[in-house]
């Protein structure tokens, strides 16, 4: 059986189908499997100050790992987080889209490591940096 990596569309029907609260949309995949998703703001995602909040950065930063992964691997819907890490680097745009730009670092056979940096939408520099840490489960697609 001949591996497939699944399409840009393949996988935000899968998004959409397993994930329907989610916020988060696929914009961009590479050859190599790097992902670009994003996530519109709304106004109950902001906090004091009018920046957005830190579990919504954290939450485009899983999903964009997840992604990177499932484009390499196809869609495997057990691979969970078992590690996430963030750094808020500067205040995001509340009146545009946060944008996460993933790539993997390692892809092992049980692990996949990954690093997301998130903008706000126009901007060069990164609001926040994330490093995550997936389980693969043995069976894969």
């Amino acid at each position: 059986m001949t591996f497939r990596a699944p399409s840009q569309a393949e996988l935000t029907a899968f998004l959409q189908a397993e994930f329907p609260q989610s916020r988060c949309t696929l914009e961009a995949l590479d050859a190599d499997g790097s992902v670009v998703l994003a996530h519109a703001v709304g106004a109950a995602e902001l906090r004091p100050g009018n920046t957005v909040s830190g579990p919504v950065m954290m939450t485009l930063a899983d999903v964009a790992l997840y992604v990177a992964i499932l484009a390499r691997i196809g869609i495997v819907p057990l691979a969970v987080t078992t590690q996430l890490s963030i750094n808020f680097l500067r205040k995001p745009r509340a009146d545009r889209r946060l944008l996460a730009r993933c790539r993997l670092m390692k892809l092992g056979r049980a692990l996949a490591v990954g690093e997301v940096w998130i903008f706000s939408e126009g901007d060069e520099e990164p609001v926040a940096h994330a490093t995550g840490t997936y389980s693969i489960p043995r069976e894969r697609a």
